[in-house]
């Protein structure tokens, strides 16, 4: 009922909130995208997407309708790779932000394994910008992560907002330094926290530092101080920091997929799984 070429273009534009964006990633001209989005919502009768000038968003449907997208393509490349008789091996080294502990992120791994059991995957979980140090020296295939403002390197996965959290009850004094929670360097998130702080003229002090998000979750919870956080990525039991405590905005931040140096054995596996975060991506950084 529904072409696979659409399907994809959709998802595309679902996970970026952007045309533009979506087009890049495809490789299409923005007419094209715009016209697989068109052609879906014929053949599904509503529509997906509100769109104006400035923004685009799902609509009810269009929130159900990413749900069919990733079943359908799923089994769309399944009976693919069955009737073509490909199979992938060897060892593919999978590099993941923090960021990802506590999302769906194991679920997909989990569907990429049992479609592909000779694969041999190892996973690091590491800070951003490790990470993007790690695969200029080789260590990874392939690595899903937060990149810098500045930077163009990676494939768009999806692009959300940073912003400040904390514990439900607590309250910042404006007269006295902002406390922060933060990842050592050369995390992104810490650098931009105090990026903004620093050009806003706004004190502030390390309250705590921790290289795993568990850590400063739990520091976050006792009430210790703000994280500058992903905003699709709250942590259960923490909140957005209201408006009113005069915190100074952080800002976009963009998810991206980079491919490593292309070894024997490992670049069908890692396209495969970059293929497979990608059609998964807006299971990254919804509510579980």
């Amino acid at each position: 009922m529904y072409e696979p070429t659409h399907l994809r273009t959709f998802l595309a534009v679902a996970q970026t909130l952007s045309f533009t964006q979506a087009a890049r990633r495809l490789g299409l001209r923005q007419s094209t995208v715009s016209q697989h989005v068109r052609r879906l919502e014929d053949e599904a009768g509503r529509r997906l997407f509100v769109r104006d000038t400035h923004r685009v968003s799902l609509t009810e449907d269009g929130e159900a309708m990413l749900g069919f997208a990733r079943t359908i393509l799923a089994a769309h490349e399944r009976a693919a790779a069955w009737f073509t008789g490909t199979k992938l091996r060897g060892r593919l080294r999978f590099g993941a932000s923090e960021d990802f502990v506590l999302t769906r992120l194991p679920e997909i791994l989990e569907a990429f394994r049992r479609d592909h059991p000779e694969v041999d995957l190892e996973l690091t979980v590491e800070l951003s910008g490790i990470l993007h140090r790690q695969l200029e020296s080789g260590r990874h295939d392939l690595v899903l992560a937060k990149r810098r403002p500045d930077d163009t390197h990676g494939e768009l996965v999806w692009r959300d907002a940073l912003t400040w959290i904390g514990a439900p009850e607590l309250r910042l004094d404006p007269d006295r330094p902002v406390p922060l929670i933060l990842f050592p360097p050369p995390a992104i998130t810490r650098a931009r926290a105090l990026e903004v702080l620093e050009a806003h003229g706004r004190p502030w002090r390390i309250a705590c530092t921790s290289g795993s998000l568990s850590g400063l979750v739990a520091a976050a919870r006792a009430g210790l101080g703000v994280l500058a956080h992903t905003r699709g990525l709250v942590p259960p039991g923490l909140v957005r920091v209201p408006a009113r405590s005069g915190l100074p905005d952080l800002g976009p931040v963009d998810f991206v997929l980079r491919h490593g140096r292309r070894r024997p054995g490992a670049q069908e596996a890692a396209d495969a799984l970059a293929a497979a975060v990608l059609a998964g991506a807006d299971r990254l950084h919804r509510e579980v």
